[in-house]
Protein backbone atom coordinates (compact mmCIF):
# COMPACT_ATOMS: atom_id res chain seq x y z
CA UNK A 1 0.00 0.00 0.00
CA UNK A 2 0.75 3.56 -0.57
CA UNK A 3 0.03 6.71 1.54
CA UNK A 4 0.83 10.11 1.42
CA UNK A 5 0.68 11.42 4.75
CA UNK A 6 0.23 15.28 4.84
CA UNK A 7 0.19 17.00 8.83
CA UNK A 8 -3.07 19.71 8.55
CA UNK A 9 -4.43 21.95 11.09
CA UNK A 10 -7.65 20.95 8.87
CA UNK A 11 -9.32 19.28 6.29
CA UNK A 12 -12.35 18.37 4.49
CA UNK A 13 -13.64 16.04 1.61
CA UNK A 14 -16.35 17.38 -0.12
CA UNK A 15 -18.69 15.24 -2.93
CA UNK A 16 -21.70 16.60 -5.07
CA UNK A 17 -21.06 20.39 -3.37
CA UNK A 18 -21.71 18.40 0.42
CA UNK A 19 -18.88 18.06 2.77
CA UNK A 20 -18.37 14.49 3.71
CA UNK A 21 -16.01 14.24 5.68
CA UNK A 22 -12.90 16.47 7.91
CA UNK A 23 -10.65 16.66 10.45
CA UNK A 24 -9.47 19.38 12.57
CA UNK A 25 -5.22 18.96 14.00
CA UNK A 26 -4.06 15.55 12.80
CA UNK A 27 -3.34 13.47 9.61
CA UNK A 28 -5.07 13.57 5.77
CA UNK A 29 -4.14 10.23 4.23
CA UNK A 30 -3.91 9.95 1.07
CA UNK A 31 -4.13 6.18 0.39
CA UNK A 32 -3.90 3.87 -2.24
CA UNK A 33 -3.91 -0.10 -2.49
CA UNK A 34 -1.22 -2.00 -5.03
CA UNK A 35 -1.35 -4.72 -7.34
CA UNK A 36 -0.74 -7.73 -4.68
CA UNK A 37 -1.68 -5.53 -1.29
CA UNK A 38 -3.17 -8.00 1.00
CA UNK A 39 -4.82 -7.42 4.38
CA UNK A 40 -1.30 -7.75 6.18
CA UNK A 41 -0.21 -3.65 4.42
CA UNK A 42 -3.19 -2.85 5.86
CA UNK A 43 -2.58 -3.59 9.37
CA UNK A 44 1.14 -2.72 9.37
CA UNK A 45 0.34 0.85 7.91
CA UNK A 46 -2.33 1.37 10.34
CA UNK A 47 -0.36 0.61 12.93
CA UNK A 48 2.86 2.09 11.70
CA UNK A 49 1.10 5.55 10.86
CA UNK A 50 -1.10 5.39 14.70
CA UNK A 51 2.78 4.98 16.37
CA UNK A 52 4.76 7.22 13.88
CA UNK A 53 6.10 10.74 15.73
CA UNK A 54 4.26 13.74 13.36
CA UNK A 55 3.96 16.51 15.29
CA UNK A 56 5.65 18.36 17.10
CA UNK A 57 6.37 18.72 21.01
CA UNK A 58 6.73 21.43 23.07
CA UNK A 59 10.25 21.99 22.07
CA UNK A 60 9.58 21.90 18.49
CA UNK A 61 10.81 18.34 17.97
CA UNK A 62 8.79 15.53 16.08
CA UNK A 63 8.26 13.46 19.00
CA UNK A 64 4.79 12.99 18.88
CA UNK A 65 2.53 10.89 17.15
CA UNK A 66 -1.30 11.39 16.28
CA UNK A 67 -2.26 9.30 19.16
CA UNK A 68 -0.23 11.84 21.63
CA UNK A 69 -1.93 15.12 19.93
CA UNK A 70 -5.50 13.19 20.58
CA UNK A 71 -5.72 13.79 16.78
CA UNK A 72 -7.92 12.66 13.77
CA UNK A 73 -7.48 11.74 10.35
CA UNK A 74 -9.26 12.22 7.04
CA UNK A 75 -8.61 8.96 5.16
CA UNK A 76 -8.96 10.03 0.98
CA UNK A 77 -8.88 7.06 -1.06
CA UNK A 78 -6.25 7.60 -4.23
CA UNK A 79 -5.45 5.23 -6.60
CA UNK A 80 -3.07 7.69 -8.44
CA UNK A 81 -0.37 7.49 -6.15
CA UNK A 82 0.25 3.73 -8.18
CA UNK A 83 1.14 6.34 -11.20
CA UNK A 84 3.82 4.78 -13.62
CA UNK A 85 5.50 8.36 -15.21
CA UNK A 86 8.42 7.16 -16.55
CA UNK A 87 7.12 5.26 -20.12
CA UNK A 88 6.01 8.00 -22.32
CA UNK A 89 3.34 11.33 -21.07
CA UNK A 90 0.46 9.75 -19.91
CA UNK A 91 1.12 8.33 -16.73
CA UNK A 92 -0.34 4.33 -16.14
CA UNK A 93 -1.67 3.06 -13.06
CA UNK A 94 -1.94 -0.57 -13.96
CA UNK A 95 -0.17 -0.92 -10.67
CA UNK A 96 -2.63 0.31 -8.37
CA UNK A 97 -5.27 -2.94 -7.31
CA UNK A 98 -8.45 -3.79 -9.02
CA UNK A 99 -11.01 -1.77 -7.93
CA UNK A 100 -12.97 -4.25 -5.76
CA UNK A 101 -9.39 -5.31 -3.89
CA UNK A 102 -8.71 -1.72 -3.16
CA UNK A 103 -12.11 -1.14 -1.56
CA UNK A 104 -12.05 -3.68 0.41
CA UNK A 105 -8.39 -2.74 1.92
CA UNK A 106 -8.78 0.82 1.86
CA UNK A 107 -11.98 0.20 4.62
CA UNK A 108 -9.86 -2.48 6.33
CA UNK A 109 -7.13 0.56 6.64
CA UNK A 110 -9.73 2.95 8.20
CA UNK A 111 -11.17 0.37 10.16
CA UNK A 112 -7.42 -0.48 11.82
CA UNK A 113 -6.56 2.55 12.34
CA UNK A 114 -9.77 3.70 14.17
CA UNK A 115 -8.88 0.56 16.13
CA UNK A 116 -5.84 1.47 16.78
CA UNK A 117 -7.32 4.79 18.50
CA UNK A 118 -7.66 7.23 15.73
CA UNK A 119 -10.55 8.90 14.80
CA UNK A 120 -11.18 8.19 11.17
CA UNK A 121 -13.31 10.28 8.36
CA UNK A 122 -13.26 9.14 4.71
CA UNK A 123 -13.94 10.40 1.88
CA UNK A 124 -15.90 8.25 -0.79
CA UNK A 125 -14.39 5.63 -2.78
CA UNK A 126 -14.21 5.89 -6.32
CA UNK A 127 -15.74 9.64 -6.10
CA UNK A 128 -14.58 12.68 -7.98
CA UNK A 129 -13.93 14.25 -4.69
CA UNK A 130 -12.52 18.08 -3.42
CA UNK A 131 -10.13 17.98 -1.02
CA UNK A 132 -9.43 21.00 1.17
CA UNK A 133 -6.45 21.27 3.25
CA UNK A 134 -4.36 23.53 5.61
CA UNK A 135 -0.94 21.21 5.95
CA UNK A 136 1.19 22.50 8.78
CA UNK A 137 4.38 23.18 8.12
CA UNK A 138 4.50 21.68 5.47
CA UNK A 139 5.12 18.11 6.67
CA UNK A 140 4.47 15.71 4.31
CA UNK A 141 5.43 11.75 4.60
CA UNK A 142 5.31 9.27 2.17
CA UNK A 143 4.71 5.24 2.65
CA UNK A 144 5.12 2.06 0.81
CA UNK A 145 4.35 -0.96 2.45
CA UNK A 146 6.57 -2.26 -1.20
CA UNK A 147 9.27 -0.65 -0.04
CA UNK A 148 9.29 0.33 3.82
CA UNK A 149 12.47 1.93 4.41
Amino acid sequence: MRALLQRVSHANVIVDHKEIGRTERGLLILLCAMDGDTEDEAVYLASKIAKCRLFPDENGKTNLSILDIQGAALVVSQFTLSASWKKGNRPGFSAAADPETAKALYHSFCKKLEAAGVPVETGEFAASMQVNLSNEGPFTIWMDTQQPT
